[in-house]
């Protein structure tokens, strides 16, 4: 049996997949991949099939060797790649030979990349899933230096092409699509128009369980109620009471006693995902 063992992790590394939804009941969120789009990329390109787990690396610096005949892709965020001192390319197949070093560089023009593994991370999965949940504690433990990561049998066809083009780079702001509502009535109309009309900076404070964001203009509410917790979904963007919105993503608590403004459209989750502290964002009704 083949596997990868870790060498350097760099920020943060977890096993993700396409999470566990249907326990909302029982307070477990979905969690999963924060870049779904990267990560099926990421799958594709090496032929694995959609239950497959791979590496969510925070800002990149990962560093492996391949134990076994391997092959690996990465996608994402963009990263340098090499195999022992030799540059390969993101976005494609790489094969890796037993004793092979693949090391990861620093992550610009977004967040998180994914490495894919053929076959998959086979590490135990909880409720059937090998997502880890950093709120929750479930699933795997953020991935260390020494840890030895199967490699597992998930795999499909191999694909007709053995790289893709990457994302165009990114440039201003991030614009993020919205649907109001369900708590929109709770606001005033000059907080709705400084929710499309200002810019909003992303929090160094953000994690996979959301992300802080600022604005010159708090989002000021309409009435002073308090709200009984209610389900949260991935994408909402719950208001507390400062008016400086959070946008949540994979990990999110399953409820919440804030009021949702408006929620992200699907479509747009991925790019949510990658918006780096520091960064900039415009909704877009």
């Amino acid at each position: 049996m083949a596997w990868l063992e870790v060498l350097r992790t760099g920020v943060l590394v977890t096993v993700q997949d396409r999470g566990r939804p249907g326990f909302g009941a029982l307070g477990v969120g979905a969690s999963g991949a924060a870049d779904l789009d990267s990560h099926e990329c990421a799958n594709r390109l090496v032929g694995n099939d959609a239950r497959a787990a791979t590496l969510e690396m925070t800002f990149g610096g990962l560093r492996v060797r391949a134990i076994g005949s391997v092959t690996v892709a990465v996608a994402g965020a963009r990263v340098d790649l090499s195999v022992g001192g030799t540059p390969r390319g993101d976005f494609a197949a790489v094969h890796l030979a037993d004793g092979d070093v693949l090391t990861v560089g620093r992550a610009v023009g977004g967040l998180r990349s994914y490495l894919a593994v053929r076959g998959g991370i086979a590490v135990a999965p909880t409720l059937g899933s090998r997502a880890s949940d950093t709120l929750a504690g479930l699933g795997p433990p953020r991935v260390q230096v020494g840890d030895r990561l199967p490699v597992g049998d998930a795999t499909g066809d191999w694909p007709a092409q053995d790289f893709v083009p990457p994302p165009p780079a990114r440039s201003g702001p991030t614009r993020l699509r919205l649907r109001l509502g369900p708590r929109s009535d709770w606001f005033t109309a000059s907080a709705l128009d400084a929710l499309f009309g200002q810019e909003w900076a992303v929090s160094p404070d953000s994690n996979r369980v959301g992300v802080r964001l600022h604005g010159p203009v708090p989002l000021a509410r309409a009435q002073g109620a308090e709200l009984p917790s209610e389900g949260m979904v991935r994408g909402a963007l719950q208001v507390p009471t400062g008016g400086q919105p959070v946008l949540f993503l994979a990990d999110h608590p399953v409820t919440g006693g804030y009021p949702v403004i408006a929620v992200v459209a699907d479509a747009d989750l991925g790019a949510a995902g990658q918006l780096v502290p520091g960064g900039a964002v415009r909704f877009v009704r």
